[in-house]
């Protein structure tokens, strides 16, 4: 792979402590969810993850929209990330809903969504790694 581009991001004290990335742009305390067990104070790498990962097929989508001449320009992608045990770990799965402009029909909707699934870096990243569910609503 070329690489168009490298982010860089140093985490301190695991999920209790602070997130900071190279350029300092990125820069805040992380903290373990009530879920969890903590205090919530901070957010965590699931929120981050659960952020990234809805930009970044956004822009998947904006993508390929593009490419079929389908103005997705308003549509908005929400991803809920969950953690749980996993054998003798934690494993993640995703939930993406994709709420589409009423302008895109149902079946183009879902061509476009299943297309940008398979452009999307972060969806390529987690095939077969961990289940991502796609949503369109």
């Amino acid at each position: 792979m070329d690489a168009l581009y490298t982010a860089v991001a140093t985490a301190t004290h695991g999920r209790d402590g602070r997130a900071v990335s190279s350029d300092g742009v990125l820069d805040l305390a992380l903290g373990v969810p009530q879920a969890m067990g903590g205090n919530g104070q901070g957010t965590n790498p699931e929120q981050l993850f659960a952020a990234g990962y809805a930009a970044c097929f956004g822009s998947a989508l904006g993508l390929v929209g593009r490419q079929a001449k389908v103005d997705v320009s308003d549509a908005a992608v929400t991803a809920e990330v969950s953690i749980g045990k996993q054998g003798e770990g934690f494993g993640l799965a995703v939930s993406l809903r994709v709420e589409l402009p009423d302008s895109v029909d149902e079946a183009t909707g879902r061509k476009l969504v299943e297309q940008a699934h398979q452009v999307c870096p972060y969806s390529n990243a987690t095939r077969g790694n961990i289940e991502v569910d796609l949503v369109i609503e």
